[in-house]
């Protein structure tokens, strides 16, 4: 029987007007320890996105996700937070803060496979 990890994961959210506390899921993240697993997932629905708020700049919003996305995978151009483990990334990414791009509070779960995980969470709470 194969074991059940531990994985953690948050909703990424995109909130155009912060003072108003409205947004929109974008994407997941997930983390698992036993695996020294991060990975985002993420999709900017552009026609979705301009009819909640048509000034919003989506080209800066893919930038910044694609930053989300490196700082996951450890890349090197990712900057010092790249080369942190997977979990310090993983806090650093879903730490409070007041910005366009926010994640949910952290949630616990265990699965047995974390690629389909993260894919499960993915369709289900941003598709």
């Amino acid at each position: 029987m194969q074991e059940k990890l531990l994985f953690e994961y948050a909703v990424i959210r995109l909130v155009p007007r912060v003072e108003r506390e409205e947004f929109i899921n974008v994407g997941v993240v997930l983390f698992c320890s036993a695996k020294k697993y991060l990975k985002a997932l993420y999709l900017l629905d552009r026609e979705k996105l301009a009819a909640f708020s048509p000034a919003l700049d989506i080209s800066e919003m893919e930038n910044y996700l694609g930053s989300f996305n490196k700082i996951c995978e450890g890349a090197r151009h990712s900057g010092p937070l790249g080369c942190l483990a997977p979990a310090e990334r993983f806090r650093w990414l879903t730490a409070t803060r007041s910005t366009v791009l926010q994640t949910s509070k952290v949630h616990p779960g265990f699965c047995k496979d974390v690629n389909e995980k993260v894919q499960e969470l993915f369709e289900a709470l941003v598709l």
